[in-house]
């Protein structure tokens, strides 16, 4: 029964990545908002509403560990595996804005997490607070400084009501089939007497991220990388910024558990990206740049399982 529904889940998650990508652009066009702008907020939004579910349940129970170990693993997931997946589909295109705005604007909020949690070594409620009034600032600047769509790619046209209905039946379905894959691959673990630390940072951090790598593959597929880049630096940012801030406003969260290497490979996620936006002045993160980000992403694995 638990490889039946790990099935569904997994289906459900493709579906869902296909209408929430039509569905998405459709928006995009129709409001003449950059597919950039779009993947950052309405898409990354969405497909970070997983991390929300388990962080925020992780808070209330008193689990900081997979509160914040579910944030730090997915953050270092997003960027090495699924930008280094997607990169090795296809180029990302890296506009001006990613890189003068949106990438050192990521690396700013790697960094603050960091230094509140070393720092008192927890994140605390007035830590949380800060969290979400630099979240409700980040989203403001992104809208009102967005340009509108610079991507000339040929889309399907649709109707808004089709374009809302393919986005919120999309995000359903991702939504739904993550939570059907991280329940069952979470009561495997647990049976074998696996560590809330190393569920975290792989498991249920893998398994919330699903709908950001179907949905960045799917993006990439379709030739929408803005989209695909959007959503993983959206969804890094939601995560940090959106999900600790209100799973630390609830109850302050321990630091405890992270160590050095854990921060510093998500602090490096973050600098790789900004690496690959300079360096050459190529403008994309190409397939070069995704066997990087894949092969830290494998070293960072096999340094967990040999650890714990």
């Amino acid at each position: 029964m638990t490889y039946l529904l790990l099935i569904v889940g997994l289906a459900l998650i493709i579906f869902g990545a296909d209408a929430l990508v039509d569905g998405a652009s459709g928006i995009a066009r129709k409001f003449n908002v950059s597919e950039f702008v779009i993947g950052l907020t309405i898409v990354g939004f969405g497909t970070s509403c997983p991390e929300l579910v388990v962080s925020l349940t992780g808070a209330l129970s008193g689990s900081a560990d997979i509160a914040i170990g579910n944030v730090v693993g997915s953050n270092i997931f997003n960027t090495l595996l699924i930008l280094g997946v997607t990169a090795l589909i296809t180029p990302i295109a890296i506009t001006s804005e990613n890189r003068l705005r949106d990438i050192p604007i990521t690396i700013l909020v790697t960094l603050t997490f960091i230094l509140f949690g070393l720092f008192h070594k927890d994140i605390s409620r007035l830590e949380g607070i800060i969290f979400l009034l630099m979240f409700a600032a980040y989203m403001y600047m992104c809208f009102k400084l967005d340009k509108g769509d610079t991507e000339e790619v040929k889309v399907k046209q649709l109707k808004l009501f089709t374009a809302i209905l393919m986005t919120l039946a999309g995000l359903a379905g991702l939504i739904f089939g993550g939570k059907l894959f991280v329940n069952s691959a979470t009561d495997i673990a647990h049976s074998l007497g696996i560590s809330d630390k190393f569920i975290a940072i792989t498991l249920l951090a893998g398994g919330t991220s699903l709908p950001e790598l179907a949905t960045c593959i799917v993006a990439a597929i379709k030739g929408k990388g803005q989209l695909a880049l959007g959503n993983i630096l959206g969804s890094n940012i939601f995560n940090i910024l959106l999900i600790l801030g209100c799973s630390a406003t609830i109850v302050p969260l321990s630091f405890g558990s992270m160590n050095y290497v854990d921060l510093g490979v998500l602090l490096l996620g973050a600098l790789v990206v900004f690496t690959s936006a300079y360096v050459g002045k190529r403008d994309k993160i190409d397939r070069l740049d995704g066997a990087i980000f894949l092969i830290i992403e494998i070293a960072y694995l096999i340094f967990l399982s040999v650890k714990l």
